[in-house]
């Protein structure tokens, strides 16, 4: 049987599954993470009495690996959860992707800027505006699906993408309203990223919801025969 797109979609805005879409953005996240791993290095060479002064001086970069790969792989478990959502993917979902794993490969650079530069305003800007995009991107992703839902796979409600629009909202707001703060204290706006924890946390979807549906029909089904 063939595998017709959506009523009301032409053919030249299904360019490809979003299965083999989603293995595009697999190997575009892992190719990031370790690019995070080759930036903690130390010089070749050295005596003895200064490798210890090395590792020391290594430990920024450690830190900025950890926060970097922490980002990477929550952005990483959220794609999965959108494409669990997606039945079909049109041009404007499509572009939006694109934009997303562009953000997500070029996420080493600010990465080194905020772990050679870390105390300044300059490197915490560009790394909070780097991650405030990434999630704008999720977002808007989440909006083409409320606004056409004929790309929708059957499991998505309205309700699911509009919780799931509310929590990204919340994290742009963090970081978002990070870089302000940043040019008052750069330490300060570091740590201002931590609401995104508990808010992470407070917005993070049951996993049964899809199935509730099929869960509350079967005692009717039971009742029936009798």
């Amino acid at each position: 049987m063939l595998n017709l797109p959506p009523i009301g979609f032409r053919r030249r805005d299904v360019l490809v599954g979003p299965e083999r879409l989603a293995m595009l953005g697999d190997a575009v996240f892992a190719i990031a993470i370790t690019l995070l791993a080759l930036e903690i290095t130390v010089p070749e060479g050295l005596p003895e009495s200064e490798v210890a002064h090395a590792v020391r001086e290594s430990v920024p970069a450690i830190g900025a690996y950890l926060l970097s790969f922490a980002v990477i792989g929550a952005l990483w478990l959220a794609q999965h959860a959108l494409f669990r959502l997606i039945a079909t993917v049109d041009r404007w979902l499509l572009y939006l992707y694109f934009a997303l794993l562009a953000v997500v490969a070029a996420l080493p650079y600010p990465t080194r800027l905020i772990s050679e530069y870390g105390g300044t305003t300059t490197a915490t800007v560009v790394y909070a505006a780097a991650i405030t995009l990434t999630i704008t991107l999720l977002c808007a992703m989440h909006l083409r699906l409320l606004a056409a839902p004929a790309l929708a796979a059957s499991l998505a409600t309205p309700a699911q993408l509009r919780e799931a629009v509310r929590g990204a909202a919340l994290l742009i707001l963090v970081f978002a309203t990070s870089i302000p703060v940043a040019f008052f204290s750069p330490d300060l706006a570091k740590y201002w990223w931590l609401l995104a924890i508990p808010t992470r946390l407070l917005f993070r979807a049951p996993p049964a919801t899809a199935q509730a549906p099929a869960a509350e029909s079967l005692p009717r089904e039971e009742e029936s025969p009798s």
